[in-house]
């Protein structure tokens, strides 16, 4: 029976591009979105590799939504699952925290936190029931270092590092890991989000530097998640070549 990853905001940028390299692997999968057609596409490319791949269709927020659909999972997939990715989360708006917008606020703390601890909820019984298991939660630069009108996503970033380190203990007695990947400056739908669809806005973030890929993080996954059984990789930090912190850049 193949090893099952399960696979939070997969429909794009480091989700899409784990789901993508553990297929190759010959992992099966169970990815989460809350666009379905995306989720869907994804699903037809990725059994071409012969896996098998599950999709839920559920926002990360809604914790009886996301209750309903994870429960839906039968027992022969429920029972493979090793690894869980807590990838689903955004920045919304850059504005000093004077000018910031209660609805951005809101959007990432209900994604970034309560999402991560929603679905965790719901998988770690999972994992513990097959009694081995890694969660893998994606969080920043931006939780180690914080960065002028980052405020509130900051905050959130830092708040998944904390869980990370505080669900390390807790679940220490059931052979779970758990590992925290801190991404710097990445090229995904990250930027054009959080300006909101402004595309010459997001492209600027990256001008004068090479950022990091997707497939750069979903890499940096995979060597965790294929560390030795008596191996615990707590954290990984990466940055690209031209970043040294949060707000410290090489530009050309």
């Amino acid at each position: 029976m193949n090893k099952t990853i399960f696979i939070t905001g997969a429909t794009a940028g480091f989700g899409k591009a784990t789901a993508q390299l553990f297929a190759k692997k010959k992992w099966d999968l169970v990815l989460t979105g809350r666009r379905k057609e995306r989720l869907e596409d994804l699903k037809q490319d990725l059994e071409k590799e012969g896996v098998k791949v599950t999709t839920l269709n559920f926002d990360v927020r809604d914790f009886e939504e996301a209750k309903k659909s994870i429960e839906s999972l039968p027992k022969d997939i429920t029972e493979s699952i090793a690894v869980l990715v807590n990838n689903a989360g955004l920045a919304a708006g850059k504005d000093s925290i004077d000018e910031g917008k209660l609805e951005d606020w809101n959007t990432m703390i209900d994604t970034n936190i309560k999402g991560l601890l929603n679905v965790s909820k719901l998988v770690i019984p999972i994992l513990k029931e097959n009694k081995v298991g890694h969660i893998i939660n994606i969080g920043s630069i931006a939780g180690k270092d914080v960065y002028p009108k980052g405020n509130v996503y900051c905050a959130t970033k830092f708040a998944v590092d904390a869980l990370t380190q505080s669900m390390r203990i807790d679940l220490l007695p059931y052979n779970i890991k758990v590992s925290n990947v801190a991404p710097g400056a990445a090229e995904t739908e990250f930027s054009n989000v959080r300006f909101k669809g402004d595309k010459q806005l997001a492209a600027d973030t990256y001008k004068g530097y090479s950022p990091l890929l997707a497939q750069d993080i979903a890499e940096t996954i995979e060597f965790i998640v294929n560390r030795p059984a008596h191996v615990m990789i707590n954290e990984i930090v990466i940055m690209p070549s031209a970043q040294a912190s949060s707000n410290h850049f090489f530009k050309k």
